[in-house]
């Protein structure tokens, strides 16, 4: 499994669909802000990255809309049809 280092942080690329990954457009758009959740999930719409932060289901912070096991919903209903996007676990 690759890996790949954010902020000094060591993540592992679960899903890297349709090679959605672009480390030098994600690097770019990565704050501080995802820095808690347990994965990020990125997805293309219009040429451009987008970003958003899940939970593992055990982590104490997790609601239903940032719960991983919820991942598919999230594509399904909030992402542009077909489109390209990656999972990155926190290592």
């Amino acid at each position: 499994m690759k890996e790949i280092i954010l902020n000094n942080t060591k993540y592992l690329v679960v899903k890297n669909y349709n090679d959605a990954l672009d480390e030098d457009a994600l690097k770019e758009k990565m704050t501080e802000y995802f820095e808690n959740f347990d994965y990020i999930v990125g997805d293309w719409a219009y040429g451009k990255i987008r970003l958003k932060g899940f939970y593992d289901s055990t982590n104490k912070s997790v609601k239903n809309i940032n719960d991983i096991k919820n991942l598919d919903d999230y594509i399904n209903n909030y992402c542009a049809y077909g489109c390209k996007y990656f999972v990155l676990k926190k290592d």
